[in-house]
């Protein structure tokens, strides 16, 4: 595959200017006993659309949906030279905040796949393992209304020392999802859970920032690593 050329400036700026928005709280998280609420995020899904008026995205690339650690992913596009990808992720978003979105954030794209990362803020407003299989359904069912033939590939949900407690709810969620992709060929599961550990069992310490939520670019060449193989 060529390298793609170097964005343009108006598109880097609309870049920074997306980097901005939503660095105003860099590190949003879903509270315990909090739940979804889309109406938050409108002004940052406006600035999006108003960015693909400006740019739009190409059609039938590679979108990436859901939380924080995508949002935070600034070196996707270098990451994955030559692969038409762009970053809808936002916030401190539950997976119900995504879903309400689809319309706006995947189907005018039109793409060719869809990745999605979201879960955990879910698990840390309290939610259940079923709760979250049942939230990633209905997302997976918004996704196709809109776009059949996509295919869907979810990103397990990490394990990270700021919310370790919730771990056994975390692998269950994650298995419980697992279980779900495996009976429809358009869904795949992306396991960067086991490579986010160390020989320990406990989460690689030199791979998060200061909140042990967040990953750095060590953490993020890891899912490089990882999801990379699964992008069409």
């Amino acid at each position: 595959m060529s390298t793609p050329a170097p964005a343009p400036p108006c598109s880097r700026a609309i870049a920074f200017a997306l980097g901005l928005l939503f660095a105003g709280a860099p590190h949003a998280q879903a509270q315990p006993g909090t739940s979804a609420d889309p109406a938050r995020w409108e002004e940052g899904i406006r600035t999006f659309e108003t960015a693909d008026t400006a740019a739009p995205p190409p059609r039938g690339g590679i979108v990436f949906i859901g939380s924080s650690s995508i949002r935070l992913w600034t070196s996707l596009a270098t990451d994955f030279p030559g692969m038409p990808v762009v970053n809808r992720g936002f916030g401190g978003s539950q997976l119900a905040d995504v879903t309400a979105f689809v319309g706006r954030i995947v189907t005018p794209y039109q793409p060719r796949q869809v990745i999605v990362y979201c879960g955990g803020n879910d698990i840390n407003a309290g939610r259940s393992s079923s709760d979250v299989l049942a939230d990633f359904q209905a997302l997976a069912q918004a996704i196709h209304a809109g776009s059949p033939a996509v295919r869907i590939a979810y990103i397990s949900i990490a394990p990270n020392p700021a919310r370790w407690p919730q771990i056994s709810t975390v692998k269950a969620a994650n298995q419980a999802i697992k279980d779900w992709i495996a009976t429809d060929p358009r869904l795949t599961f992306i396991d960067v859970y086991a490579a986010m550990l160390g020989p320990d069992g406990q989460p690689k310490p030199d791979i998060f920032v200061e909140d042990r939520l967040h990953m750095n670019a060590k953490g993020y060449a890891i899912w490089r690593a990882v999801i990379g193989p699964h992008l069409r």
